[in-house]
């Protein structure tokens, strides 16, 4: 059974999407973060051969940036973060998934592969964020996945905690902790170490 990675992602578009982000760096930095982003992961998880690369869509008729390749695309569909999350783990062919968001500067293919060795003694595994929610989830699938997702606070400091705690009878594995891009002080800190947005950049 081969794993299956998807990125979640919103269609990079100019005044749409990352509305914090854009309310205090600016509508051209917001559209310029998301569209170089998901082109450098879309490139630098694409090559790797331990999964099958996928994007989930949103919204479903998004065109991905020019330069994306040939990459399978699927639609995330309607409701909040969890259904489209629930969507994507139910309609995926059996075996190990993980989703991972496509706001996170420093995913690095050695996290991913790590996620999917956790999933061969854990039936969960998650990839906390430091604003309390998660940038990683992963599944070791079986004929019948019971989702995480009921309750759950989506944009809250206890984001990561809710799903946790409906998982309360299952195995559960931790990846590294990273950092999303969500408001103008994370682009900031980001930009401000030039060394590693460059070497980002690079990654492409």
């Amino acid at each position: 059974m081969r794993n299956r990675l998807i990125v979640m992602a919103r269609a990079p578009r100019y005044g749409v999407g990352k509305r914090r982000l854009a309310a205090g760096a600016g509508e051209l930095a917001a559209w310029r973060f998301q569209r170089l982003n998901l082109l450098r992961l879309l490139r630098c998880l694409g090559r790797d051969p331990r999964w099958q690369l996928s994007v989930a869509v949103t919204p479903d008729r998004g065109r991905l940036p020019s330069g994306a390749g040939h990459i399978a695309r699927q639609p995330q569909g309607q409701g909040d973060l969890g259904a489209r999350m629930a969507r994507a783990l139910a309609h995926a062919p059996t075996g190990p998934i993980v989703l991972i968001g496509a706001d996170i500067p420093d995913v690095r293919p050695a996290e991913v592969a790590r996620a999917f060795h956790l999933l061969g003694a854990n039936d969960w595994v998650f990839g906390p964020a430091e604003d309390g929610g998660y940038w990683l989830i992963g599944a070791r699938r079986r004929p019948r996945l019971r989702l995480p997702f009921a309750g759950v606070r989506w944009s809250h400091p206890q984001t990561l905690a809710d799903t946790l705690a409906n998982l309360k009878d299952q195995r559960v594995g931790l990846v590294a902790q990273l950092a999303d891009v969500d408001e103008a002080s994370d682009l900031e800190r980001l930009e401000r170490d030039r060394l590693r947005w460059d070497r980002l950049m690079r990654d492409r």
